[in-house]
């Protein structure tokens, strides 16, 4: 078996069809797959019955605060239609369009219009600050994401407006509630001291976690050891996902992630008691 539990379609910030990631999968021998689109589950009826050669994991990824931080949280054998999930991500998606207009206008003070109409057209349902980016990059305004990031998107750039996120246990319960099992996604990727991220495991673990992401796209086995160690320690199952977004980008690809450490693979998310329940 080969397992991608982490990757994103054109209904949040990737850049293909969940057709395209099936069928990509597919051609990299991953047996199960789990798209999980940014607090967005549009893409779990669409390809539900794509495919009977591959086992189709619901997921999600909801954005949520610890602490003042932004992190996410995985969702998977989530039942998408459940009421509490569902009013959740509806809000979640409400307050990134909020948080688009408000850039929309700051970009209006600096002589740029058409952010808004520009959205509007595309299929995403879930909305985010890559979407601007690809804007700023259409319009000429910047030569690429890395740029239009750094100079207007990062906390203290031209257009930045803070985001206004779910707080992390309401999203493991929201999870809880549909089913499902949660997972803390790519944990090295946040702006974390060590101590830090012990914290924020500690706390997810408090709050009911169910696993750690050790293995995605671009981490080295170092870290993927040490992050196997954490979950461990605290009892957590661990998980893996390539954390893909568009087949242009050289470092990562549905089923790309270092292989899991015999010890991690035994306590993986799909051993978890939950997860054929």
């Amino acid at each position: 078996m080969k397992f991608d539990l982490h990757c994103h379609s054109h209904y949040s910030d990737g850049k293909h069809s969940p057709s395209f990631l099936v069928h990509r999968a597919l051609a990299n021998q991953v047996t199960h797959l789990a798209i999980t689109d940014h607090d967005c589950t549009a893409a779990i009826g669409e390809v539900k019955d794509i495919s009977a050669m591959l086992t189709l994991i619901p997921g999600v990824e909801i954005s949520c605060e610890w602490q003042r931080h932004e992190i996410h949280i995985v969702g998977l054998c989530i039942n998408s239609e459940e009421l509490q999930l569902e009013s959740l991500l509806l809000a979640q998606q409400a307050g990134r369009r909020a948080r688009l207009k408000e850039m929309g206008n700051e970009l209006q003070k600096l002589g740029v219009d058409g952010l808004i109409e520009y959205c509007a057209k595309l299929t995403c349902k879930s909305l985010s600050r890559s979407h601007v980016a690809d804007f700023l990059v259409e319009k000429g305004i910047v030569k690429n994401r890395q740029k239009a990031f750094k100079t207007f998107l990062t906390k203290g750039g031209r257009i930045f407006v803070e985001p206004n996120w779910c707080d992390m246990t309401e999203a493991i319960d929201a999870i809880h509630n549909a089913k499902g099992l949660s997972v803390l996604a790519h944990p090295t990727r946040y702006p974390l001291s060590k101590r830090k991220l012990t914290n924020l495991v500690s706390n997810f673990a408090i709050a009911g976690g169910d696993a750690i992401e050790v293995s995605y796209g671009n981490v080295d086995l170092h870290t993927q050891k040490h992050l196997t160690e954490i979950a461990l320690g605290k009892s957590l199952h661990v998980s893996a996902g390539s954390d893909f977004h568009d087949s242009n980008a050289h470092w990562t690809d549905i089923g790309k992630y270092p292989t899991l450490e015999e010890r991690a693979e035994k306590n993986a998310i799909w051993e978890h008691p939950k997860w054929h329940s």
